[in-house]
C-alpha cells in the first residue's frame, strides 16, 4: 500500500469512527439539564475544536453539563486518536466539524473567527 493509500484509508477509517461516537455516544448522556434544551436556550454551543462552549449568560448547571460532556468527549477523542495512532487534535478538528455539521439550525456554533454565530 503507497503512503498516500495508507494515509486516505487511515483518515476513512477515523472519520468514521469520530462519526460513530458523535451519532452513538452522545444521544445517550443523560443531565438534569439535557443538551438539547441547553442549546435550544441558547446557553451552549459546539466549538470547531470538537467540544462545547458556553454562551455568555448561561447558569451555572449549563456550565457543569458542557464539563462533564467536554471530559467525556474528551477520553472519547484520546481513546480513537490512540487506536488510529493519529494526533488527538486531528480527532477533535474531524469531531468539531461534524457536529458543526449536524447542528440544528437555530443553535449556536462557533466561525472559523472564533465567533458565536446562530446557524
Amino acid at each position: 500500500m503507497t503512503g498516500l493509500k495508507r494515509v486516505m484509508s487511515r483518515r476513512l477509517v477515523l472519520g468514521a469512527l469520530v462519526g460513530a461516537f458523535v451519532t452513538v455516544a452522545l444521544p445517550r448522556m443523560s443531565f438534569a439539564l439535557d443538551l438539547a434544551t441547553a442549546k435550544a436556550n441558547g446557553w451552549v454551543g459546539e466549538r470547531r475544536d470538537g467540544y462545547l462552549g458556553l454562551i455568555d449568560g448561561a447558569p451555572a448547571e449549563a456550565r457543569a453539563l458542557v464539563d462533564t460532556i467536554n471530559d467525556e468527549r474528551r477520553q472519547a477523542y484520546a481513546g480513537v486518536a490512540s487506536s488510529n495512532n493519529v494526533p488527538v487534535n486531528q480527532v477533535e478538528a474531524l469531531a468539531g466539524q461534524k457536529l458543526i455539521d449536524r447542528a440544528a439550525p437555530g443553535t449556536f456554533i462557533m466561525d472559523a473567527a472564533g465567533r458565536w454565530i446562530r446557524k
